[in-house]
């Protein structure tokens, strides 16, 4: 039977020794939240993430500018019916030159289709690794998961009205919370689904504008941003009835990627245009699910065809 491990691989114009020092800078690649040495033979480290997936490791090889290897000591995972799935397995990197460039070879022994967390852990690596590892590499910076806080946010007035209407969605995106929350958060991202002329920063306080048909547009400011796992909008500029509503993106992991709770919130009343919206969104949220799983979102005006 093939090797069934998860496997990745890619080259770049560099040294192994800066490869190799990329590699176990794991704070600057993979997360900001691990404590302990994560480069000296025999040292122990912790990855958490919230209180979904927490792993213990062990660095069992250290051969520098050739070989890392981590084994799994200890794993919880929140979202699988066995959760300690990755115990037992072993991480490991292998830099070698070819062809003029360093090769970097990732190997999840033991992290096999069988898994309950194969798809979502084959998607969260191959981020990690395609990307954020690579991009250390070769820039100096990678895209870790930040430093767990209580999240930034803007504080708001609270509602005197508590017959305020609100529209919810709720779905299953099959890819990893990592690139959901950019698709949400990013220029780039909310252009690929929602609608080309976008123009955004993920900052708290930084005012969003989002142009549809010629001469509307919508200016929503950012309130909240806790990584991974909650975005919020209050709406500025839009419809009269849109003006002072709030929109709060939620994501949980999930097996097979991540689920997304979206509330639509303070709309006075169940008017033509809340049902509109409501619609409306549904198909933004289909562009949404197709531009992380594919790459190819729907965004305005292809959201309805």
């Amino acid at each position: 039977m093939d090797n069934q491990d998860f496997k990745t691989t890619f080259a770049v114009t560099a040294t192994p020794q800066e490869v190799f020092a990329a590699v176990n800078n794991v704070r600057e690649w993979w997360s900001e939240n691990i404590e302990g040495d994560t480069d000296k033979l025999g040292s122990e480290f912790v990855y958490h993430y919230q209180d979904v997936h927490r792993s213990r490791m062990r660095i069992v090889k250290w051969i520098p500018n050739k070989t890392v290897e981590w084994q799994v000591l200890d794993n919880y995972f929140k979202f699988t019916k066995d959760s300690r799935e990755w115990t037992g397995t072993h991480i490991r990197f292998e830099i070698s030159e070819r062809d003029g460039k360093t090769l970097l070879e990732f190997t999840h022994q033991g992290l096999v289709p069988t898994y309950e967390c194969f798809q979502i852990c084959h998607d969260a690596w191959t981020h990690y690794i395609q990307e954020s590892l690579k991009e250390l590499i070769l820039t100096g910076k990678g895209s870790p998961t930040p430093k767990e806080t209580e999240g930034e946010r803007l504080e708001q007035p609270v509602p005197e009205e508590t017959s305020l209407k609100s529209i919810c969605h709720r779905l299953l995106i099959e890819a990893p919370v990592e690139k959901v929350y950019a698709a949400l958060t990013t220029q780039e991202g909310l252009a690929g689904w929602w609608t080309p002329d976008t123009l955004a920063k993920p900052e708290v306080g930084s005012i969003l504008r989002f142009g549809f048909e010629p001469d509307y547009f919508k200016e929503m400011q950012v309130v909240a941003l806790e990584p991974y796992s909650k975005v919020a909008w209050r709406c500025l500029k839009a419809f009269e009835e849109w003006i002072g509503t709030t929109l709060t993106f939620e994501l949980e992991p999930h097996a097979k990627g991540a689920v997304l709770y979206f509330r639509h919130e303070g709309w006075a009343a169940h008017t033509k245009e809340f049902a509109s919206c409501s619609y409306d969104w549904a198909l933004f949220f289909r562009s949404l699910k197709f531009w992380c799983e594919t790459g190819k979102g729907f965004p305005y005006p292809e959201f309805n065809k």
